[in-house]
């Protein structure tokens, strides 16, 4: 994973730490896929939170330099999409999360369990 990437993740998770997301979970796929290098997933309560955390991420991303390329499903809010080039950044309700089910899906990924080591 190149430093721009360990960056932004870092930054990434910080930010939905300081909203307190749940279950946060960070699957390299660099090995995998040619969309990015690393997924986040994070849970929410409820809608509320799932937009405050979306708020925040963007917040915090856009002070650190990194602008995101596209968003999808903020008006619903049950599963937010960020996209920031390398890094997709997954917010879902936890009955969403559990519907689509991520972490299944790119079981091939390297899952990435201490965030300080990168």
């Amino acid at each position: 994973m190149v430093e721009n990437t360990r960056i932004m993740v870092k930054t990434a998770v910080k930010a939905l730490e300081d909203k307190k997301a749940s279950d946060i979970s960070v699957i390299d796929i660099s090995d995998l896929s040619v969309v990015a290098d690393c997924f986040i997933i994070a849970s929410a309560d409820n809608i509320r939170q799932t937009k405050a955390l979306y708020d925040n991420v963007e917040e915090v991303m856009g002070r650190a330099g990194f602008t995101m390329r596209q968003s999808e499903g903020v008006s619903a809010a049950n599963w937010i999409l960020m996209d920031y080039n390398d890094v997709i950044i997954h917010i879902f309700d936890k009955e969403n999360r559990l519907f689509y089910d991520i972490e299944r899906i790119w079981k091939d990924g390297k899952k990435i369990l201490d965030i300080d080591s990168l």
